[in-house]
């Protein structure tokens, strides 16, 4: 019997000339051994830095706390040369771990790069002086020193080469300027044969970046086909989309083959000189239409680098594909950069600009690493880990380091950021994680935010709202409650919910005219964002003429999805595109976060960045016990196995709506096969002894806005011996720290619970039940038929026939709405949690009825207490009351409408989807065995509210 021999594609691609360096450095990365694991395991053969790497790991873990507390200590107060103590010490460790990689390659690869301060980009006398310093400094023959390839660069490269300095060539976007840099390397190496020196240890490559070129190219073309007025100029730009970076490259690596295969070059050659290597730099995929290893899969030929950040580089050991392409087609290249002349767009401009681009970049990057550094040693500014604190009770503690010893040992979290599936169920788990570098792609993006919301800003509307349900709606949510209103940008709204009172009362809110709608749907087939779509489009058309709605629509969809082919269709304004590889509860840090975030006014960078100080903070390289997330989702896990699966929300009142997006995640990401943890969110705080020995509580403390009231409760909880994790956020601007930190947190809980973290196989068994009910409805013009066992003057029972069984079993003779009310609620039992699921208009007024029934259930049983409205819960919480531990009693709350709202183009109204949705969720919840009851009310649903808060209060009358 045979055994089949897994291949690593990284190690692969030697096989074809092409080494593997890291675009990525940190301490842990070094200390922690992973970063000899890689050259061990991955054939990692050198590695690159830049100051955005630095900064994030200064600023978001305590890898540096050492060399901070030594300056803060001895007096240095000197930023910049903090950080050279910080970096020096990093590329001089990295370089020693290489070195045996230097010595088994003859000195062709086992390098490390440092840059010179971007701020000299432009200053040769300047950049030799700090080239020659640091190359002093670091003192190690494997070492590269980055200089960018400026018109100021150039010669001080030349001179460096000259002098015996190993150079890396940065910000190469023009074949051009390529040709001058190999000039500049070659000249500079025969000048240094003229001295006598040994020229065979010099090295050098040209850092040739990629993704960014297709990032602008594909933008300028988008503009082209918006404007086209015939299809052969249209279908020329459309041609061109995500070609012309690697159709640049293999160009480029064709002069490459010439220039060092020159008379002048082989008399060099002749005396030892090696190439100076293209390395393919900027090689992750900004654009979710592509493949995430594009920048890898086709750049592949001999003599050439690769450097690679972390994400790109797990995406290509786990799929990329192996052969030598950039000698493929290089006709077609040739074709593709013709071509691009042919629509007016100047290849020179464009590299051009890159280049100015990337000079700003980098030095803003510098800039702000030394602000980062700054801080650190004047405030002692915490990093994210040090925000984050918990207390347990002893056994429980206990099983919680030996859950994060695990862990370590098990080298569990690398394999959740090299997206390993077996790590939770061996399913498609390893699909659906490309979160996890989403930021760095998002902020690649930037430029297109802010001008599309500068565009809308600019065009006066004064509105914006999101149509869509679940995770395309809950971090828009989150962010509108959090934020308000921003000056000059329109106010955000949010419509999730099919009740026709709630979708009239958004109409009433906006300004038709002054709108700009974002139909937000990853699938773009979800029945809530194409209904609420329908309705809008035709007010609107109503309200400014056809021929003008189109350009009030924006949508973010996934590509390839119905949306993106209706947008396209009806000519949408813009369409922002989702990752197929993010499911919509992991996707608030990517577009369908971000493009609300931006549209509102908000500084959608600034969010990112401190996203991004999350994600350096929990990095694979990271120990497991001073990893945020992976610490967090070790005590969510550990304690919900434990029995402690009510995980209940403290939320400061300035950010209470992260709630409802926490909610989401860990509900639909946990609760299946019977496990899971139940989220309580919202429940007023009480006295210790009303909670049971079920509850885990996390308190998320806003900083700037704490509650002295909550931070007592807090403390009477940790006193009482109850498990409390605290979690202090700076301020609202540090909320995507969170998103971030809780996603790698629910990741990692899933996997300690055992089941798959990213499928919600019980919110599509509601979506199919809904979907027949209105498949009959479309049939017959009605619902099936249903009766109630119990009818008053306003109210009406229903349940399924075991429920009504239950329910008159308990109640004897006394069939009356208190009796039915008591025997449902006394069904609970320790340990048990009672969820209010209301299919009604989501108001102060009503959510204010309900919560009072819910401390009452709460106080009488002490039990966790949930309240969702629907159907906006069937997208977060409903997979868990369904899938997860039969541990929930239910009240579904029902009405009549009092207006019903019509959906265009179909037969049905919005009332009827609402009613469809809580038979077809009802119907689940039965098949599932649940303990549940459905109250309807009449067409006064505050009365009816009031009605059935006297009701529970009698049913707990003594």
């Amino acid at each position: 019997m045979s055994t089949k021999v897994m291949t690593n594609p990284l190690k692969e691609l030697q096989k074809f000339g092409q080494s593997v360096w890291l675009d990525y450095i940190r301490r842990s990365l070094i200390t922690s051994g992973e970063l000899q694991k890689m050259i061990d395991e991955d054939g990692l053969r050198g590695m690159t830095s830049n100051p955005a790497i630095f900064e994030k790991a200064i600023g978001g873990s305590t890898d540096y706390a050492d060399v901070l507390k030594q300056s803060r200590e001895s007096g240095l107060t000197d930023a910049m040369q903090v950080y050279e103590k910080i970096a020096i010490r990093d590329i001089q460790d990295a370089a020693d771990i290489l070195h045996a990689v230097y010595k088994q390659t003859n000195g062709r690869d086992g390098f490390i790069s440092l840059e010179v301060s971007p701020f000299l980009a432009n200053d040769t006398e300047g950049t030799l002086k700090e080239a020659r310093r640091l190359w002093k400094t670091v003192a190690r023959e494997n070492v590269m020193i980055k200089v960018p390839g400026t018109d100021a660069g150039i010669p001080a490269i030349k001179q460096l080469i000259s002098e015996g300095i190993n150079i890396n060539v940065t910000l190469l976007f023009s074949q051009d300027t390529y040709v001058r840099v190999t000039k500049a390397y070659i000249e500079g190496l025969e000048a240094l044969s003229k001295k006598g020196e040994d020229i065979s240890k010099i090295a050098s490559v040209a850092s040739f970046f990629i993704s960014r070129i297709d990032s602008l190219v594909d933008n300028l073309l988008n503009e082209k086909i918006k404007t086209a007025t015939n299809d052969p100029d249209r279908k020329l730009c459309e041609g061109l989309l995500g070609k012309v970076a690697i159709a640049n490259g293999k160009e480029t690596y064709k002069k490459y083959q010439e220039i060092f295969s020159s008379a002048q070059w082989n008399a060099l050659a002749a005396k030892g000189a090696k190439t100076q290597r293209v390395l393919w730099a900027s090689t992750s995929t900004k654009n979710p239409k592509y493949p995430d290893t594009l920048y890898v899969d086709d750049l592949i030929g001999p003599d050439t680098v690769n450097t690679i950040p972390p994400s790109t580089f797990d995406a290509f050991r786990d799929h990329g594909h192996v052969k030598q392409t950039l000698t493929e087609n290089v006709g077609d290249a040739v074709k593709v950069m013709t071509d691009l002349e042919k629509t007016g767009i100047s290849m020179k401009k464009v590299t051009d600009d890159l280049v100015v681009e990337g000079v700003k970049l980098f030095a803003d990057a510098f800039q702000k690493l030394l602000d980062t550094v700054q801080k650190q040693i004047g405030e002692e500014k915490q990093p994210a880990i040090d925000r984050f604190s918990y207390k347990l009770p002893q056994a429980l503690d206990s099983a919680v380091k030996a859950t994060i010893k695990q862990w370590q040992e098990g080298d569990k979290l690398k394999r959740l950021w090299s997206k390993d599936s077996t790590l939770w169920t061996s399913k498609d788990e390893n699909k659906w994680l490309d979160w996890l570098g989403v930021t760095e792609d998002m902020q690649a993006h930037l430029g297109e935010l802010k001008k599309v919301a500068k565009e809308v800003a600019d065009a006066g509307f004064t509105h914006a709202i999101v149509l869509g349900m679940g995770g395309s709606s809950l971090c828009p949510d989150v962010l509108a409650h959090t934020f308000g209103t921003q000056s000059g940008a329109p106010k955000l709204h949010v419509l999730d919910s099919t009740d026709p009172a709630q979708v009239l009362q958004r109409e009433k809110e906006l300004d038709l005219a002054k709108t700009i709608f974002i139909v937000s749907s990853k699938s773009g087939s979800t029945l809530e964002p194409n209904i609420f779509k329908q309705y809008f489009w035709e007010k609107v058309s109503e309200k400014v003429g056809k021929e003008k709605t189109a350009e009030r629509f924006i949508a973010i969809t996934d590509p390839g999805s119905h949306m993106q082919k209706l947008a396209e269709s009806e000519k949408f304004r813009h369409i922002f595109y989702g990752v197929p590889g993010i499911g919509g509860r992991y996707s608030a840090l990517s577009n369908f976060g971000m493009v609300p975030a931006a549209m509102m006014g908000l500084d959608a960078g600034k969010l990112l960045d401190a996203a991004e100080e999350m994600v350096h903070a929990c990095a694979a390289s990271v120990p497991v016990d001073k990893n945020p997330g992976a610490v967090l989702g070790a005590i969510m896990g550990t304690l919900a196995v434990a029995g402690r699966d009510k995980l209940t929300l403290i939320t400061s009142p300035a950010i209470y709506d992260l709630g409802a997006w926490l909610e989401q995640l860990l509900a639909e990401s946990t609760g299946k096969q019977g496990k899971g943890i139940i989220p309580v969110d919202r429940e007023p705080l009480a006295q210790p002894q009303v909670y049971g020995g079920d509850r885990l509580f996390v308190y998320l403390r806003l900083e700037t806005a704490a509650n002295a009231e909550q931070d007592k409760a807090v403390e009477a909880l940790e006193r009482a011996g109850h498990p409390v994790v605290r979690i202090n956020i700076p301020d609202a601007y540090q909320l995507p720290q969170e998103f971030f930190r809780w996603e790698i947190a629910t990741a990692v809980a899933g996997a300690i619970i055992g089941i798959n973290a990213f499928d919600q196989p019980d919110v599509e068994a509601s979506k199919i039940a809904t979907r027949k009910l209105t498949e009959e409805y479309e049939k017959t013009g009605s619902l099936p038929k249903e009766t109630p066992f119990f009818e008053s003057s306003s109210i009406k029972l229903y349940s399924d026939e075991k429920n009504v069984k239950a329910l008159n079993d308990a109640v004897g003779t006394d069939k009356s709405l208190v009796a039915y009310l008591r025997a449902h609620l006394n069904r609970i039992k320790d340990g048990d949690y009672f969820a209010t699921i209301a299919y009604i208009e989501m108001n102060d007024q009503h959510e204010s009825t309900l919560q009072k029934s819910r401390v009452k259930v709460r106080d009488n049983k002490h039990v966790a207490t949930c309240l969702g409205f629907g159907p906006r819960f069937l997208h977060s919480t409903g997979q868990a009351y369904k899938g997860g531990p039969n541990k929930g009693v239910f009240l579904q709350i029902t009405c009549d409408d009092a207006k019903d709202v019509p959906v265009p183009q179909q037969k049905y109204t919005f009332g009827l989807v609402k009613a469809a949705q809580a038979r077809g969720d009802f119907q689940v919840l039965a098949e599932r065995d649940r303990r549940a009851l459905r109250v309807h009310l009449g067409k006064d649903t505050a009365a009816g509210l009031s009605e059935l808060g006297a009701a529970i209060e009698q049913a707990f009358a003594k």
